[in-house]
């Protein structure tokens, strides 16, 4: 299942992580949690993610009678990523790699700024300087007509 809220008998908040698997041969179900937050983010966001959707964890083990685990994969927009999500990707149908997905978080990333950048009419704007193994933002004047 995929963006769609999982009816509890208890009320809870959190009911809708991002993808359910649930492998009824296995006995087993997966709560897939995706975020793509600032790469300063990425320990809170997944913290966030494993509070908020454990106590949908405890009740869908308890409805279903399955063995539940939530699965955060958490990528930073520039492709950062935790040491543990090698071991998250593992459990996913198919063993997506890291580097697969960092590749699609700055392809889309990239799309964003393209579109950003499209709308600029000014003479100046912000260019992304990745220097030192830093992700760093400085201001540099150029000409639209340099950007295209």
């Amino acid at each position: 299942m995929q963006d769609v809220p999982i009816i509890t008998d208890q009320a809870i908040l959190a009911n809708w992580p991002d993808t359910v698997l649930h492998d009824k041969k296995e006995n087993t179900c997966l709560l897939i949690t995706t975020a793509i937050p600032n790469y300063s983010n990425i320990n809170t966001k997944e913290t966030e993610k494993l509070y908020n959707y454990t106590d949908l964890e405890i009740e869908v083990s308890r409805m279903w009678k399955v063995r539940t685990k939530i699965v955060p994969i958490i990528i930073a927009a520039l492709g950062t990523i935790k040491k543990g999500l090698d071991r998250n990707l593992q459990l996913l149908p198919g063993h997506p790699s890291a580097t697969e997905l960092q590749q699609i978080t700055l392809m889309g990333t990239a799309h964003i700024i393209h579109k950003v950048l499209g709308y600029i009419t000014l003479t100046s704007c912000w260019v992304l300087d990745l220097s030192q193994d830093r992700h760093l933002i400085t201001k540099r004047h150029k000409q639209i007509e340099n950007l295209k």
